[in-house]
């Protein structure tokens, strides 16, 4: 079967169109004793029982994180890190997806998809989480020319997420701006943080409200950012009096759209984040 570190799902519509992104239910993987491993050699006749137990690790740190994922996110969605990277074309120069595993993938995104820039969203703990050897990812990124930039956001977290939106879409429109390829962003799973960094970005410097951008975007990638976050990082950014009222205290709908003297303002407050 071919990974989907090699197919994008930009054409993906609905979570049930394509069982090879996977957002189903997951099942849960059996524990094999050792004295009962012989009775179960079909699962995978090659197999060691060192691998077995890798495999079982695996599938429990996914499992877990799809469990926290989905209570404290309130979505359906799931990540299988055992698929390897997946992304989403957005618009030509923006990606989203999940997290890159291996200098392969860097290598792949370089040669396939034309990016030049990655955003990463992910803190020191959720890459130590999976095992990635970021360093070596890194290291192939500068061997490439891909510049790589790092904000990170608590992952389900929508109060660590609202305050890293500004400095995140920050260096996003910087990146986009420069016009030397494609920017790719990721968390995790490319299914929160990314692509709430992608909605905020279509929101402020796109001429689109928040549902427009929202709807834009998983139209193409089915996912579930925090749009409350996005709300209350567009507030900041438009509010900074001191006698403002306070955001929690708003209607549920507000700031969803912004007049056009808030989205300048909004801009000129993004864009003077680069240097800092």
């Amino acid at each position: 079967m071919e990974s989907l570190s090699r197919i994008p799902i930009s054409s993906l519509r609905s979570p049930n169109k394509n069982p090879s992104l996977q957002l189903r239910k997951p099942t849960r993987f059996s524990l094999i004793s050792r004295r009962n491993l012989s009775r179960h050699l079909s699962i995978n006749c090659s197999s060691s029982e060192k691998e077995l137990v890798e495999q079982r690790s695996s599938s429990n740190r996914m499992e877990d994180y799809n469990t926290a994922m989905k209570r404290m996110m309130r979505n359906p969605y799931e990540y299988h890190h055992d698929l390897g990277m997946n992304y989403t074309v957005i618009r030509e120069n923006l990606i989203v997806g999940s997290q890159p595993q291996k200098p392969e993938d860097i290598e792949h995104l370089k040669e396939e998809e034309n990016v030049a820039f990655i955003l990463c969203l992910q803190q020191d703990s959720d890459i130590e989480y999976w095992g990635i050897d970021f360093n070596s990812i890194q290291i192939r990124c500068k061997e490439l020319g891909i510049h790589h930039m790092r904000a990170p956001a608590r992952d389900f977290d929508p109060d660590s997420l609202r305050s890293q939106l500004p400095k995140a879409v920050s260096m996003l429109e910087w990146a986009i701006s420069q016009n030397k390829g494609r920017v790719y962003v990721h968390c995790t799973a490319g299914l929160g943080r990314a692509p709430a960094v992608a909605i905020a970005y279509m929101f402020w410097f796109c001429n689109l409200n928040l549902n427009a951008a929202y709807n834009e975007l998983t139209s193409k990638r089915p996912c579930g950012p925090n749009k409350r976050a996005i709300r209350g990082a567009t507030y900041d950014l438009a509010k900074n009096d001191p006698w403002k009222e306070p955001f929690e205290s708003l209607p549920e709908h507000a700031f969803e759209g912004v007049s056009d003297w808030e989205r300048q303002l909004i801009q000129d407050r993004v864009r003077s984040l680069r240097s800092t």
